[in-house]
């Protein structure tokens, strides 16, 4: 069994905690199939060596990721990557866009934007990122 580098990314000028940054880009990795099913993960120590944060940290995250079914703990032999079905990954793929959006529509109205001016402002994101004729660019 094969083990990978996980591209993750953590960016230490963010509000977002450690924890939630490793576990987004964890789960996105997951449901979007590029982490397939029986990849073997870093261990906890390797991933938390990597990304430079604590042990418990990593620990937590795999065990979300197990409790949510996208991990797999087998003792002595580590973290793989379970199967994830086409509902499971749809339903968590959503999911990860819904609180995306969730989380822009809070901080727009804290900074009170207008719905009009959420709405624009999400026409304009999609115009940027799939093009005008809504091609992905």
């Amino acid at each position: 069994m094969i083990q990978v580098r996980l591209p993750i990314q953590i960016n230490e000028q963010s509000a977002e905690p450690l924890y939630h940054q490793i576990k987004v880009q964890l789960r996105a990795l997951i449901v979007s199939g590029q982490l397939e099913e029986g990849t073997l993960l870093p261990s906890i120590r390797e991933l938390a060596q990597t990304v430079k944060c604590s042990v418990i940290t990593v620990k937590r995250v795999y065990s979300d990721l197990e409790a949510e079914g996208l991990l797999r703990t087998r003792q002595g032999t580590g973290t793989y990557v379970a199967k994830v079905g086409e509902q499971e990954r749809d339903r968590h793929r959503l999911s990860v866009v819904i609180e995306a959006l969730e989380q822009a529509v809070v901080a727009g109205k804290r900074v009170q934007c207008t719905e009009a001016e959420l709405e624009e402002l999400f026409r304009e994101s999609l115009r940027k990122h799939y093009g005008p004729g809504g091609e992905e660019t």
